[in-house]
């Protein structure tokens, strides 16, 4: 089998599960994907090297060991003692970890963009030196550098695996730094963030960012086009994200850290941005977000959230930040569509009334590996062109199950929300109300509902197909169908009987 043909998730579980026994769950993702980043740039170092070596065309005369070749190139100089091959060449050392910290740490020192990312947790006593050496040896089978492993987006699925998986084993927690690749495709196609500045709040390991890039780039738009600005209060999380967009070349010179968090300590008080797209924390208590510093904060212009509750505290802070003709779409608790407690229904009918809201699409259960229940996405828009509207999209019964308990949204899916939303925009010929899937309401619609913005609401339930059979019909049909049933149970119960009596034992049945 060749190193393409590998399968990459599997071979990544085996390598976690090296360490399943020392290493809590949370920390896995730390320990594996510092070391897949590492393979990563350095197959990259290796790759460019070979051209430089090779002499030819535009790399004549070239030196491979001058860093200028690479920096020209955006890849990352790795030093001859942190290149993967110096680690595999030591894998059985019991010097292993120590030999990939000091290996950090070259990279750090060579690369400035990298200072204090990258992990230095290898050389501590609950990590085996030998079970560590048979991850190098497992992660050194795997090509995360080659043509076809980068047109399948390897390490996006690297991520992917680590951070869904141990999002799950984490519990509840786990599921702040990720959210689901299909959600997140949905979100930014819905957005189409083509040009400007894209904002954050709370970017985990920076997924919200990867897929705005992956979105220009297939629009053939320019990645400078773009620039992204984000903040994450937990500094584990934070760096993964800054190896995630590292990985991309995506300047992360705007994703910010501090303990404080977003609410308290906002990395960017003064930005204005023209696309904002998060998954906030949902139904953050008092003791998580809320400090009387807050009171009376200039963004909560529709209303102070209540302290128990922080979703409006989000949905207000993520308004401020928008530009005059900025465009948010966010993740948020499906309690924020209905609930009226502590002023949040106040709070949500000013933002209507404002003619902010742009569209609500109600999800299925079993997105997200960490919360099983449904939530909805809110687009919110300055600048509106149906101002006075709202669009109500009701996809709670789309997509397919990937395994028993996730559930994801085909592409499929996704097109048709994505273009059902932006021909409505449009007010294109192409939109029309369609019942059980969605509606345009006005505010007075929705006034009359109290301001409630579930979409079963609107949208109501789909008409049945009429298959044109007539109902004389069908019940002849389903009469035969069930005395053939019953028939045929009769005649295994008497073969039962006679079986059984064979042996001695003999039943009424």
């Amino acid at each position: 089998m060749s190193k393409n043909d590998i399968n990459f998730e599997t071979q990544l579980f085996k390598a976690a599960d090296k360490l399943r026994q020392q290493i809590d769950a949370a920390e896995y993702k730390h320990i594996v994907l510092g070391l897949i980043f590492l393979k990563y740039i350095s197959d990259n170092f290796e790759t460019h090297k070979a051209k430089l070596e090779s002499g030819t065309g535009d790399y004549e005369g070239a030196d491979p060991e001058d860093k200028d070749e690479y920096d020209a190139e955006s890849i990352f100089w790795v030093p001859a003692e942190a290149r993967w091959s110096h680690l595999h060449a030591n894998a059985k050392q019991p010097t292993i970890g120590k030999i990939i910290d000091d290996a950090m740490d070259l990279i750090e020192k060579d690369n400035p963009v990298l200072k204090g990312v990258l992990p230095k947790v290898y050389n501590q006593e609950k990590l085996d030196p030998a079970r560590l050496g048979e991850l190098v040896d497992l992660i050194g089978d795997i090509d995360a550098s080659s043509e076809n492993a980068k047109s399948k987006d390897v390490l996006g699925r690297v991520y992917e695996y680590f951070l869904g998986g141990f999002a799950g084993k984490e519990g509840t927690k786990g599921g702040q730094f990720y959210t689901p690749r299909s959600l997140v495709t949905l979100l930014v196609e819905m957005l189409e963030p083509y040009k400007g500045r894209v904002y954050d709040p709370c970017c985990g390991s920076g997924g919200m960012f990867i897929m705005s890039d992956k979105f220009v780039q297939e629009h053939q738009g320019m990645r400078s086009d773009i620039s992204v600005y984000g903040q994450e209060s937990n500094n584990t999380t934070y760096k993964l994200s800054r190896m995630n967009l590292a990985m991309r070349n995506i300047d992360a010179a705007h994703i910010k850290w501090n303990s404080q968090g977003t609410f308290l300590g906002d990395a960017h008080p003064d930005l204005k941005a023209d696309y904002v797209i998060a998954n906030p924390p949902f139904n953050q208590k008092e003791d998580d977000w809320w400090n009387e510093a807050l009171t009376g904060d200039a963004r909560w212009a529709y209303g102070t959230p209540p302290k128990g509750n922080a979703n409006y505290g989000w949905i207000q802070h993520m308004i401020y930040h928008l530009a005059p003709k900025g465009k948010l779409g966010f993740v948020m608790a499906n309690g924020s569509l209905s609930s009226s407690s502590g002023g949040e229904g106040e709070i949500r009918q000013k933002i209507l009334e404002a003619g902010l809201v742009d569209c609500i699409v109600a999800l299925p259960k079993q997105l997200f590996y960490s919360f099983g229940g449904p939530a909805c996405l809110w687009f919110v828009s300055r600048g509106r062109k149906r101002v006075g509207e709202t669009l109500f999209i009701d996809a709670s019964e789309m997509g397919e199950l990937e395994d028993r308990t996730h559930r994801i949204f085909t592409s499929q899916d996704i097109e048709k929300i994505a273009s059902t939303y932006h021909n409505w925009q449009k007010s294109s010929d192409d939109y029309e109300d369609v019942k059980g899937f969605c509606k345009s309401a006005t505010l007075e619609e929705i006034a009359k509902q109290g301001h409630v913005l579930t979409p079963g609401r609107y949208v109501g339930i789909p008409d049945e197909i009429d298959d044109g059979i007539p109902f004389e019909e069908k019940m002849d049909v389903l009469s035969k169908k069930l005395s053939a049933q019953i028939q045929k149970e009769q005649e295994l119960n008497e073969e039962i009987k006679e079986q059984l009596a064979k042996v001695g034992i003999n039943i009424t049945l």
